[in-house]
């Protein structure tokens, strides 16, 4: 005759078999900026660095903020990171009077945006691409500076400490998870190469196989888990800098995933809501706009998405004549735009 089974066990093995099909908890809380464009302090046209810095102050502070009242308000969390979407630099590959003016510059964004916390101005680590002002492919700069070397270090630095789940073979391309929600950073578009329409500068605006980590990190690294996936590239749905047709490709390769979210810069700021034609189903996009401006909160807890543009209010940009700097005029206030509140699908 078997011993019973004491009642105390069957509990705890039914409590573990509960904890093991709950899913995990989902509360993820970042920030999103585009568009530094970092510019050395003596530079024609002027700089916005210091408006960058006060930026930087607001993201610091931002668990101090309540989220806008029409979003439901409470308190915003400490964000995982700062996502930073290309166009880090204004100058990316340029020689003035001996001057490597892309390495001056990436020092002043290097100095701001740290990969991890401690390392610089901002509180937060950084997950950052290249833009269209950052400058061409490693091996094809012409300074003595290239930006996607620097970023390429950064990067390998991510994935040595964790930071990073997946990094691609050209080290530029990369992907994460913060609890069960997958990111995935697609560089300047999410496309292999240039296509043969767009007259833009091939060398420079190499996309270097984009698409293919994408395919290849949503097999390996999502397959049909169904959970949320973000993707972030510097150019969005919304620029002739690539070809409808690399749009439709892009989308084409993700469709079949749980896309909740995707991040870009290079064109403005604001929401939009994007599918090419004949497809039902529309991507969520935020153009997170220039870091002098402001910067995008988001956060997605259980189901919901919500997001928020954290701008500078009354800034007013006055620009010079020719051979003059710009000029700021602003008072220190802050407001919140471009409001997102969302279930997300299965």
């Amino acid at each position: 005759m078997r011993s019973p089974v004491p009642i105390g066990l069957f509990l705890l093995i039914g409590l573990a078999a509960s904890s093991a099909a709950e899913p995990p908890r989902r509360d993820v809380t970042f920030l999103s900026t585009s568009d530094s464009h970092y510019r050395q302090v003596d530079h024609p046209q002027g700089h916005h660095n210091d408006l960058n810095a006060t930026t930087i102050a607001e993201m610091n502070g931002i668990t101090k903020v309540e989220w806008p009242a029409k979003l439901g308000g409470g308190p915003i969390a400490r964000p995982r990171a700062v996502l930073s979407l290309g166009d880090l630099i204004d100058n990316g590959d340029t020689k003035v009077a001996g001057r490597i003016i892309g390495r001056e510059q990436f020092a002043l964004y290097a100095a701001d945006f740290g990969v991890f916390p401690g390392e610089a101005r901002l509180a937060y680590p950084t997950m950052e691409c290249w833009g269209n002002h950052d400058g061409p492919p490693v091996g094809k700069e012409k300074s003595g500076f290239s930006l996607q070397a620097e970023l390429i270090a950064r990067n390998r630095l991510r994935k040595e400490k964790g930071a990073i789940l997946n990094l691609a073979a050209n080290g530029l391309h990369t992907s994460w998870d913060w609890d069960d929600v997958h990111f995935v950073q697609l560089g300047l578009y999410p496309a292999d190469t240039q296509h043969a329409a767009i007259k833009y500068n091939p060398v420079w605006h190499d996309p270097q196989a984009a698409l293919t980590f994408l395919r290849e990190d949503l097999a390996t690294h999502v397959g049909k888990s169904r959970r949320p996936v973000v993707l972030m590239s510097h150019c969005g749905f919304d620029t002739d800098w690539w070809h409808p047709e690399d749009w439709a490709a892009a989308y084409a390769v993700a469709k079949d995933y749980n896309i909740a979210l995707y991040l870009y810069g290079h064109t403005g700021t604001g929401l939009k809501a994007w599918a090419p034609a004949g497809e039902a189903r529309k991507w969520d996009c935020i153009n997170d706009g220039h870091t002098d401006i402001g910067f995008f909160v988001v956060q997605i807890v259980g189901d919901r998405l919500r997001a928020a543009y954290r701008s500078k209010s009354g800034l007013k940009v006055t620009k010079g004549k020719p051979g003059e700097p710009a000029k700021h005029e602003w008072a220190g206030g802050w407001e919140w735009r471009f409001l997102l509140d969302k279930k997300m699908g299965e």
